[in-house]
């Protein structure tokens, strides 16, 4: 990449940095941010001190906060040689992943094959995704990997997200014919038959964040497109029932609010060449006392079979807005003391 890091002599002061040396200014610039706003990103969440110094960047701190900020700052560099953006998002990856941008594409499920170890990114219509955090890296490998993965924890963790994401790179690849996305349509206080409007209206309140994440990776036109062929499905869990889905990259969210029969004849839909995610917030059950989530049951049950993969999210993979973790955090430590 051309960039060079050299350790200076200790100083009387005792200030030890590392010099990164950028040859292309004008990547520097994009780099660092307007009025640095990305290298102050950095210094507050990694606790050094980044300076600029014509086309070099000096990095002030203990050795091992050193080392990490020269690694992000190295990788944020090579990611903008290969032509992409640096946004905060992408700054808050590199920082949590500890370790360079993705540069591993994976465009269909046969590469998941090639991936050893390393990172990657999902390649949709309007941006590329990359995972932010080690579990949501481990969570989009076993989705390739496996035919039925189960992605369970707090709000604000990509689970619904980054299956969404891997439903569109394997529909862009041909790895599946179609999407379908599905969500139980539980009545938050609210009963569909008093609320306004013909059935699709009533619903889709429920359905919209599987828009939200369809429109952050597909263009509009293309969405609708895709929607009017019936190769993407946007409906309620109750819809799925006496169904064969096959061919499919299937996904149901807010799975915690599915009963135990609605979650036995969900997973029973599962045909030839389909892939199937369950994503859920044990944290979060709306179903009416006494009824038992069918995500604890089907957790239960299917621990151990072959070609079933779990993964957990904790508060510290949420990538909202940073204040999200810390209320999360709040409310397990209040639930932990028995508050």
């Amino acid at each position: 990449m051309g960039i060079s890091a050299l350790t200076p002599p200790t100083r009387p002061e005792d200030m030890v940095e590392t010099i990164l040396e950028f040859p292309d200014n004008r990547l520097l610039i994009s780099l660092c941010g307007e009025f640095d706003r990305n290298l102050a990103q950095i210094e507050h969440q990694m606790g050094v001190h980044v300076l600029r110094r014509g086309n070099r960047l000096s990095v002030i701190g203990d050795q091992d906060a050193r080392e990490q900020a020269a690694a992000v700052l190295r990788s944020l560099y090579a990611r903008l040689e290969s032509g992409r953006a640096v946004a905060a998002g992408d700054i808050d990856g590199a920082m949590r992943m500890g370790r360079p941008m993705p540069e591993t594409r994976l465009e269909s499920s046969d590469q998941i094959e090639m991936f050893s170890g390393g990172d990657f990114e999902l390649r949709t219509r309007k941006k590329p995704i990359a995972p932010r955090t080690e579990a949501q890296k481990e969570y989009v490998k076993n989705l390739f990997q496996n035919e039925l993965g189960f992605g369970i924890g707090p709000a604000g963790t990509g689970k619904t997200y980054l299956a969404v994401a891997v439903g569109v790179t394997m529909l862009i690849s041909g790895a599946v014919e179609k999407i379908i996305l599905s969500r139980p349509a539980v009545e938050a206080g609210e009963r569909l038959g008093f609320l306004p409007g013909d059935m699709k209206e009533k619903i889709d309140p429920y359905m919209q964040p599987l828009y939200d994440a369809l429109n952050d990776f597909l263009p509009a036109k293309q969405m609708q497109k895709l929607q009017e062929e019936k190769r993407i499905e946007i409906a309620p869990l109750a819809f799925m029932r006496g169904r064969t889905l096959s061919n499919a990259f299937v996904v149901l969210d807010e799975a915690q609010n599915a009963t135990t029969m609605q979650m036995k004849m969900f997973l029973t839909r599962l045909g030839e060449g389909s892939r199937m995610v369950i994503t859920g917030d044990r944290t979060q059950v709306d179903l009416p006392r006494g009824t038992a989530s069918g995500l604890a049951d089907a957790e239960r049950i299917l621990n151990g079979v072959k070609g079933v993969s779990f993964n957990y999210f904790t508060s510290k993979d949420v990538v909202r807005h940073p204040l999200v973790a810390r209320v999360i955090e709040a409310y397990e430590r209040d639930e932990s003391s028995g508050g």
